[in-house]
């Protein structure tokens, strides 16, 4: 069972999710960093490059977007009916894509969602594939596929395929006065629409294409560069995403927002709506289970675990390495039964990490090595069973020869730490620093450089309190010895306010 905790301020909203009293997730959205997932633009193509099959586009961000080849589905032009057919492809060579120089071209005005956020120095990424989530159903205008959610069992898909086509066709039927047209638009049911009744799904239709049509009309009229269409708000997707039948409660601490979401969700999400508390307690909401003190921990590199193992958790631009470590455990009969359970912990911790701190992209783990197999296929089962709690999709692979786990979780918002932190000013995010001694002997470099440049009455050495002890003490004598070379005094300055790393060679 599973409790829903959301915490808002003018600034920010936080939500955690808690299974069992565990804090599994945690989502902050801050009111002017607002992610871009799902928003829909009208762009304007500003640069494509056939080398890389990819092409810039101006939404009307700081940075221009990215579009690659294979997301270039069914491109869309302003005021004219969406294809519904596949990507182009180049019939004289089968399967093969259209380049996308001969797709798209500077100064075009282009239909475009974005499907990643903005993330580090990369723009956001885009596709022309359009989807607009419901509270039941995800449409699709340009396609007239109908899919259902993989974690439905598979013995009722097909009866709720046949419900939704009926329904489909009478939509539509009906919004072209009796005629069911070619074109109806694909839909996917969710997960949470499989109990649904054939009205409120009809109801979930009707809105979804309203807002299509709503999306259309604006791209007609509207210059290039406008949002047409913006995402739900962390706190209307908890009720549409995150809110499931294992939900018992979801509470939160502003009136105000209160009343907001409970009107939202009755009026399109009225079981979830039907879960949500005003939290009057006196303690901050975040206090009862401390979520807080959670933050802080996802936000360091090292977990450890009950067992008195621990887990290194290192996250790169290019991927994530997860390191396990035995540590102070040495409770097991023997040393291969320590490795195995220290693994099996390791699993289930893992598993939670990736979601607390919505990590993403391609991520590798490197479990202890276990010399027999049965150890290891117990501990990948159960660390598979762990990613299937997951509501972003997870793959994960075998042991590699190198006894790693290679897998990969989708990636469409910043991680928690990428959100909350920024580069640390004194090593620039290296999570080193150089030693006192090593600067000090770059500054005794720079001064004989400047020195031979510049001929000033006076070098003044500006830098921290624990460089600055260095040259009065154990590197007095080479600051002497620099001194009498080029003839000139040094003289020194500490300044408590600058890291370690860093030093000012000031010219009197």
């Amino acid at each position: 069972m599973q409790d829903i905790l959301i915490n808002w301020s003018p600034q920010e909203t936080r939500v955690a999710l808690v299974e069992h009293g565990a804090v599994q997730e945690l989502h902050v959205e801050r009111t002017l960093e607002r992610g871009l997932v799902g928003n829909i633009y009208l762009g304007k193509v500003s640069r494509v490059l056939p080398g890389m099959q990819s092409a810039f586009i101006d939404i009307g961000l700081d940075r221009t977007a990215f579009l690659h080849v294979a997301d270039i589905v069914a491109p869309f032009t302003p005021g004219s009916r969406p294809s519904t057919q596949a990507p182009e492809r180049d019939h004289r060579n089968s399967g093969a894509m259209v380049p996308i120089e001969k797709q798209v071209f500077e100064g075009q005005s282009l239909l475009v969602q974005v499907i990643k956020d903005p993330i580090g120095t990369k723009g956001a990424r885009l596709s022309t594939q359009i989807s607009i989530a419901g509270r039941l159903l995800v449409f699709l205008p340009q396609d007239n596929h109908i899919g259902v959610s993989q974690k439905i069992p598979p013995d009722l898909r097909e009866a709720l395929r046949n419900r939704m086509q009926a329904l489909i066709e009478a939509a539509a039927a009906a919004d072209s006065g009796g005629v069911v047209p070619a074109n109806t638009g694909g839909f996917i049911l969710r997960t949470n629409g499989e109990d649904s009744s054939d009205a409120e799904l009809a109801e979930d239709i009707a809105y979804l294409r309203k807002t299509w049509t709503r999306i259309r009309e604006l791209s007609a009229r509207m210059p290039p560069m406008s949002l047409l269409h913006q995402d739900l708000s962390l706190l209307q997707r908890v009720l549409r995403d995150m809110t499931s039948e294992d939900t018992q409660t979801i509470r939160i601490d502003s009136r105000e927002q209160f009343d907001s979401l409970l009107k939202f969700g009755l009026e399109f999400m009225p079981q979830a709506a039907g879960k949500l508390q005003l939290y009057k307690g006196e303690r901050p909401i975040f206090d009862l289970y401390s979520i807080d003190e959670e933050i802080a921990k996802a936000l360091g590199r090292r977990v450890d675990l009950k067992s008195g193992g621990y887990l290194v958790v290192d996250q790169t631009e290019a991927l994530t390495t997860v390191d396990v470590n035995t540590g102070g455990f040495v409770g097991a009969r023997n040393f291969d039964d320590t490795i195995f359970k220290t693994n099996l912990e390791a699993a289930q911790a893992i598993a939670r990490q990736l979601r607390l701190r919505n990590l993403g992209g391609i991520i590798i783990v490197d479990f202890i090595d276990m010399a027999r197999d049965d150890h290891r296929e117990q501990v990948l089962a159960e660390f598979r069973k762990q990613l299937a709690r997951d509501r972003v999709k997870t793959t994960a692979g075998g042991f590699s020869q190198l006894g790693l786990v290679e897998m990969t979780r989708k990636r469409t918002r910043e991680s928690l730490a990428h959100m909350l932190c920024e580069p640390c000013l004194a090593c620039n995010g290296q999570g080193i620093v150089k030693t006192a001694r090593s600067v000090a002997y770059d500054v005794l470099r720079e001064i004989l450089r400047e020195a031979r440049q510049f001929t000033p009455r006076e070098f003044r050495i500006v830098s921290s309190p624990q460089v600055i002890e260095l040259f009065l003490d154990e590197e007095s004598q080479h600051l002497a010895g620099l001194s009498d070379f080029i003839g000139k005094p040094i003289s020194l300055q500490a300044e408590p306010a600058m890291g370690q790393g860093q030093y000012d060679i000031v010219l009197l």
